[in-house]
């Protein structure tokens, strides 16, 4: 059966029905499907995520601040932020968020697996993990032991030739930061140029990688698009199918083995709790019927709190809004037809940094994303003239959110609070963040481009520069935790990534993840997602 096949969903089961065509959702069903023996079937409710849209790398620029193959969410009003509400994109289509980021390939810290090892989660340290990412891995550059080169997921250097990189690591040799060939080596500090999931110039998403080659060819494989799953369907405590919309109709499809929940970090835990499963008197107070009293579902949100500088600058290398711009980008887009080379293959964050706020750190705490445009606000707001942007989020916040239900509608979007910057120590290591970016964007190489500094030319003191974050922060795209993997009373899933009380459910999303890594979480769900495959093989409880 291929993708929007005509059939009365309702008389078909699948061994494995996945919930979520993103990126863990693509890997785990993949996986599963090299054996011909199993039958999965994807349930995503965006559309197939092969669009010239999804394939050419600067359409995120379009995409961000749209509802094109985006859930464009928000949270709810922030008083870290000055009362202001947060944009949360996350990708709908298949591929998921990777089919809208800005591409960095980043796996985290060593440091964080070994601490998720070490709050009980056996089978989660680096070393245990470090195969998946090999696994999913084909890598234009490195190769083993740290990488692989024959994987699903392509991973080249960026093809945009911008000059840019060259003022960029300039100035962080000028400031005195060690310059990083690879963030994904053997040591995870300093500041380069990012690896990026493309593969000739184009954007490789989780489908395009595991999906999109089986899709019609493996009989066992079933992806059907346009889904939004309403409801788990349980037996006692036994998950055994799902009730879902296409088309505007009602159905509903039996699970024989495993409901696998890839819904990502606020549709997972929205989805159990439709369904019956967690915190009771919140579930009995909407009128939700208990299927399994499981508090942890939806705490435990967290995600990264960013700050961008802006600056304008005279050069057409940046992305911009001129006459001479618009010519610039006429010759780069019949440049990127003929080649794949050039600005239009450009994923906007070039440039990276691993740093420390305090040299008596053991790891990183803050991570640069430099832009070759003025980012404003998601660029939702857009300004006259060219320039660029630094990103700096602080890596592992104290600050924990929640994700919980608005209503009894499955079609609503939850209410999503990450609490940014309420915790006392976020604000203030974020002080320290703003000064560290703030040095290497004042160095030589990057004060000789600019025009201008938007927004922070002024900001001098701690007490503006904590103004100017409340003001101005948000999220760099990176919600986890809400179904957190542990032993805990608040854990949900198991190390094993079985729903805790319940059988016949895993969640294989970045949901699982019980804290926030030190980098960008699109390669760590696609390695959550084989992990996943190999558990459910080997039959682990």
């Amino acid at each position: 059966m291929g993708q929007n096949t005509k059939h009365n969903m309702s008389e078909i089961t699948a061994d494995y029905i996945v919930v979520g065509g993103g990126s863990g959702g693509c890997a785990v069903a993949s996986r599963l499907t090299e054996d011909p023996a199993v039958s999965v079937t994807v349930l995503e409710a965006g559309g197939a995520g092969d669009s010239w849209l999804v394939k050419a790398p600067f359409a995120v620029a379009a995409m961000l601040p749209t509802k094109i193959n985006n859930w464009a969410f928000e949270t709810t009003p922030q008083p870290g932020l000055n009362g202001r509400r947060g944009y949360q994109p996350r990708g709908k289509t298949l591929g998921g968020s990777s089919a809208i980021n800005a591409m960095a390939y980043i796996r985290g810290n060593r440091w964080d697996y070994d601490h998720w090892a070490s709050l009980g989660n056996a089978g989660w340290s680096f070393d245990d993990v470090l195969p998946y990412f090999v696994r999913s891995e084909n890598n234009a550059t490195f190769g083993a032991p740290l990488h692989g080169q024959s994987g699903p997921l392509r991973v080249s250097e960026l093809q945009s030739d911008n000059p840019f990189q060259k003022i960029y690591l300039e100035a962080a040799r000028q400031t005195g930061f060690k310059i990083s060939k690879d963030f994904n080596g053997a040591e995870q500090e300093g500041v380069g140029i990012y690896q990026v999931t493309q593969h000739e110039g184009e954007r490789w998403s989780a489908a395009r990688g595991y999906l999109h080659p089986f899709m019609g060819k493996r009989p066992n494989l079933n992806v059907e698009t346009g889904c939004h799953v309403t409801r788990l369907l349980f037996e006692g405590k036994r998950a055994v199918g799902v009730e879902f919309i296409q088309n505007g109709q009602k159905h509903s499809l039996r699970a024989k083995r495993e409901i696998l929940l890839a819904a990502g970090a606020f549709q997972s835990p929205q989805l159990l709790m439709l369904s019956g499963v967690g915190k009771a008197s919140d579930l009995q107070a909407m009128g939700i019927p208990l299927v399994h009293d499981l508090p942890g579902v939806g705490q435990n949100l967290q995600d990264h709190p960013d700050f961008v500088f802006q600056y304008r600058a005279k050069s057409l290398d940046l992305l911009g809004i001129s006459a001479g711009g618009s010519v610039r980008l006429t010759r780069e887009l019949w440049r990127y037809h003929k080649n794949r080379r050039g600005m239009i293959s450009s994923n906007g964050a070039e440039g990276g940094g691993f740093l420390k706020t305090d040299a008596a750190l053991a790891i990183p705490d803050i991570q640069l994303h430099f832009v070759i445009a003025m980012i404003d606000d998601h660029a939702r707001k857009l300004h006259l003239g060219h320039g660029y942007s630094c990103h700096v989020c602080l890596l592992r916040p104290q600050s924990i959110g929640e994700v919980t239900l608005t209503s009894t509608d499955p079609l609503a979007a939850p209410l999503i609070n990450p609490r940014f910057l309420e915790h006392p120590d976020d604000i203030e290591t974020m002080v320290k963040a703003f000064k560290l970016t703030r040095k290497l964007m004042n160095a030589p190489a990057l004060v000789s481009m600019r025009e201008s500094e938007l927004r922070t030319a002024n900001v001098n003191s701690d007490e503006e520069i904590r103004f100017a974050l409340r003001q101005y922060s948000d999220t760099v795209y990176h919600p986890v935790g809400t179904c957190k993997m542990g032993l805990d009373p608040m854990a949900v899933v198991s190390p094993s990534l079985q729903v805790h009380g319940l059988e016949g459910i895993r969640v294989v999303d970045a949901s699982i993840m019980p804290t926030l890594i030190g980098g960008n979480t699109n390669a760590p769900s696609m390695m959550i997602g084989e992990k996943a495959a190999d558990m459910i093989k080997a039959g682990l409880k």
